[in-house]
């Protein structure tokens, strides 16, 4: 009876371990191509006395590369085009493209190459780098949280705050904030 006790509880604390906790860096290494039809990158802007505005991009690429011998030496390449920009709302969309803020004429893409990678956790870390928007540089950070890794497919769900005046987007403040929120979720096949 004692045995069948321990063995019950070695099995229920088995189950209450993180899944990922057991990922171990060598299963995740490689290079994987950010997959836009399993992939979405959100946004939200914040407006004085509440309210404010969600946006997505639906159109962007990128790749993924975990080091496996070294997580600082991992690499996340991303380009975002902002005419893909959509609110829902007409008006805004075509005020986000203008030149007032994306300026997506003159200004294509929008890039974030990292230049480090920390790991925070079993399943975190945080990623550093340079953001450029309409020819602006800055470095951003962003944390990304190990959301699934299975047959060749990882996926991150990656947040941060991002200033849009560092870019010469700040129209509209303060009466909209200058923060941007970002809720990403990357997919990502190995090959």
């Amino acid at each position: 009876m004692h045995a069948r006790i321990l063995g019950l509880a070695a099995a229920a604390a088995c189950l209450a371990m993180p899944v990922y906790a057991a990922v171990v860096l060598a299963d995740a290494a490689g290079s994987y191509t950010i997959s836009p039809a399993s992939s979405s990158i959100r946004f939200t802007i914040g407006k004085a006395g509440g309210g404010g505005f969600n946006g997505a991009f639906s159109h962007f690429k990128g790749t993924i590369r975990i080091d496996n011998g070294d997580v600082g030496r991992s690499k996340v390449d991303l380009t975002i085009y902002p005419e893909s920009v959509g609110t829902g709302q007409g008006r805004i969309d075509a005020f986000l493209r203008s030149d007032a803020v994306f300026d997506a004429a003159n200004s294509p893409e929008i890039q974030f190459r990292s230049t480090s990678v920390t790991r925070t956790g079993d399943s975190t870390a945080l990623v550093t780098g340079q953001l450029t928007a309409r020819g602006r540089t800055s470095t951003e950070k962003f944390t990304a949280e190990l959301d699934g890794l299975k047959a060749g497919t990882i996926k991150f769900h990656v947040t941060g705050k991002v200033l849009r005046s560092r870019y010469g987007m700040d129209v509209g403040t303060p009466l909209y904030s200058n923060v941007v929120d970002f809720d990403m979720t990357l997919t990502g096949r190995k090959g």
